[in-house]
């Protein structure tokens, strides 16, 4: 009989390491060794498994079954990010699961790290208000274009901006338009007249009405964004905000985001009193004063907004773009918006989580040390060029030379293909790209383009923008059937 009081061996023992496969070639092979053993814990054994190829980025799914022998035990394998093998036909012939890891060696610290944390930016909690600042002067189908714009860049409401002394007799004819094509609309105006007709035609939202002129509320259901009487003036806010509470009146408090040295701080400060004193009311900020009125990328300057509101639960944002530096700004608010909300419920610093904000630098630019290009370009033997980024300059090499420079026509006399126009061409937007990553600090890869960021992505549906899928491999200019040197890459950088 079995003594109850034995220890469960079963559940004391400690657990075995998932053993992963790292699968590459002969000329990174040293290169992922070295990684493999400082990622190598108590929970991951990772084991780099050379197939018998220089590249193995390169290879098709039925070399992969030919020449690949997995270690006994293995769990899973973890392919070459730039690997385009199908991984369903692998998994089906190994028996065991297959992945792509990330496109660049230097990154599978994080990766193994990222899997932890599975990244998630389908969700938030901050509704987006984008403002069309001209719609007066626009025709009702110039209204609902641009609102359908702002709406695929990730806009919640299209806030009708309305201009002074300027009529708006189309105000109506454009809510029911904008509301046809499912759209929530606020109407932002200083004429009450302008405010009582928007929100008996059905407007959702009223920008703004204050402790002085509230009673506009009652002549329709729009909820109103509530502001201060005077500039500053949070106690008057807060009045307004009391009346609203009492009568049960939904609505929103904005304490106003001034310019910077035109009261900026002073603003700040207000948005943390006003949820000092209400920890629970819904909040909105707008973020026009600072985003347009400042010369700095908006990035930055959204991303730190953003985590005020985080921090300070704060429901809404109202985003406005017509400065050209601005043009992305609600595209930036909105993935801005899913990653702090993944960091907040994740309860970490906003590092990780997509990096959408990232445009112009990248925390890790240069995946490789010169030495390890160097050690790379002694092992080539054909005529293709390999391009590279590292911080000491854009690295060009193939079996005929290796050579450095911060400037591409540094290096154009070397390449000897004056009289290959296609070939030429080639390689002066790829070392033109590598210029450009090298002086930012961007990572360089060759033959794809730089990544921007947020604002270099085409607008698209919020699910198609923030699922984060493997992207189709880009195409390389090819030179002509009749030069023997192809301008195509072996991506040195894979696993």
């Amino acid at each position: 009989m079995a003594d109850e009081n034995a220890p469960d061996t079963a559940s004391t023992a400690p657990k075995k390491p998932s053993r992963i496969a790292l699968v590459t070639g002969s000329l990174a092979e040293p290169r992922l060794t070295k990684i493999a053993g400082e990622i190598a814990d108590a929970a991951l054994d990772p084991v780099v498994v050379n197939v018998g190829v220089k590249v193995a980025a390169l290879m098709t799914a039925e070399i992969v079954e030919r020449r690949l022998k997995l270690p006994e035990g293995t769990d899973r394998v973890l392919m070459p990010g730039r690997f385009r093998g199908d991984l369903d036909r692998l998994e089906r012939f190994f028996g065991v699961p297959f992945a792509r890891g990330p496109d660049e060696m230097a990154d599978i610290p994080d990766y193994f790290g990222q899997q932890r944390r599975a990244v998630d930016l389908s969700k938030h909690d901050v509704t987006i208000f984008a403002e069309i600042v001209d719609a007066t002067v626009l025709d009702v189908k110039g209204i609902v274009a641009r609102a359908l714009y702002l709406r695929g860049e990730g806009a919640d409401v299209v806030d009708l901006g309305c201009m002074p002394d300027t009529a708006f007799p189309h105000l109506e004819e454009a809510i029911a338009a904008l509301h046809a094509e499912g759209l929530k609309v606020s109407v932002d105006s200083f004429d009450l007249t302008e405010l009582a007709r928007a929100t008996r035609a059905g407007a959702d939202f009223l920008l703004s009405l204050n402790e002085d002129n509230l009673h506009i509320a009652k002549e329709g259901t729009a909820v109103p964004v509530l502001v201060p009487a005077k500039q500053g003036d949070l106690d008057s806010l807060c009045r307004a905000v009391d009346a609203c509470l009492a009568a049960g009146q939904p609505f929103y408090a904005d304490p106003i985001l001034d310019p910077i040295h035109y009261g900026f701080t002073p603003s700040v400060v207000r948005y943390a009193e006003l949820r000092r004193r209400h920890p629970d009311i819904p909040m909105l900020m707008g973020i026009g004063n600072v985003t347009e009125l400042t010369d700095a990328d908006t990035t930055g300057i959204n991303a730190i907004l953003m985590g005020m509101i985080s921090e300070l639960h704060i429901q809404a944002v109202l985003a406005v773009q017509v400065s050209p530096h601005c043009r992305t700004a609600v595209r930036e608010f909105d993935r801005a918006r899913r990653e702090f909300y993944a960091a907040r419920q994740a309860g970490a610093l906003p590092q990780g989580f997509g990096g959408g904000l990232m445009a112009l630098r990248d925390r890790k630019p240069f995946p490789a040390a010169p030495e390890d290009i160097a050690r790379l370009a002694a092992e080539v033997r054909d005529r293709n060029f390999r391009i590279d980024v590292t911080e000491d300059g854009i690295h060009i090499y193939n079996r005929e030379g290796h050579h450095v420079a911060a400037d591409p026509f540094a290096l154009f006399p070397h390449l000897k293909v004056e009289d290959d126009g296609a070939h030429a061409f080639y390689l002066g937007v790829e070392t033109a790209r590598a210029e450009i990553a090298y002086k930012l600090g961007k990572r360089y890869a060759q033959d794809e383009g730089l990544k921007w960021g947020v604002v270099g992505e085409i607008a698209g549906s919020p699910e198609e923008a923030h699922r984060l899928t493997f992207k189709e491999a880009g195409t390389t200019l090819q030179a002509k059937a009749d030069k023997p040197a192809a301008s195509g890459k072996a991506p040195s950088s894979d696993p």
